[in-house]
């Protein structure tokens, strides 16, 4: 039986770099969830931005594990802009941190460019758009009428 595109881009998101990906987002996803969920919950008037931000990036990087993980154009979108807003939050939030501190009393996950989680949140969204757009090419191919 002949493989289709589909089929082609679901062994390629179920593989090897795509697996790896998808997980470490979800790890990340699970990791900011959790510690700014518990700091909202505990210490809110310490720092309500930071806390904030870290559950909307704890958000943010479970709707791009699932878009990264699932096949088609819709998910490939929605991990597209999870990406490019993850990517976005990481470069000002990183530069918010630096250059005013005080509206940062305490880390979120994007806080100095990631630092605290050894810069992988400011890796993950370059990592996550070149997938994105190499399995986007792929399908293209797969896709692409032969005469």
């Amino acid at each position: 039986m002949p493989e289709t595109a589909a089929t082609t881009t679901d062994a390629t998101l179920r593989s090897g770099p795509g697996r790896l990906l998808v997980a470490v987002y979800a790890v990340f996803a699970l990791a900011a969830t959790a510690r700014g969920t518990y700091q909202l919950l505990t210490r809110f008037d310490e720092a309500p931005l930071a806390y904030g931000l870290s559950v909307f990036a704890g958000a943010l990087y479970l709707v791009a594990a699932v878009g990264l993980a699932r096949a088609g154009r819709t998910s490939r979108m929605v991990a597209l802009v999870c990406v490019c807003v993850e990517m976005a939050g990481v470069l000002v939030v990183g530069a918010l941190t630096l250059f005013w501190s005080a509206g940062f009393p305490d880390d979120t996950v994007w806080s100095n460019f990631g630092s605290g989680y050894l810069f992988v949140p400011l890796v993950l969204p370059v990592l996550g758009l070149w997938w994105v757009l190499e399995v986007h090419r792929g399908d293209r191919r797969e896709t692409a009428p032969t005469s």
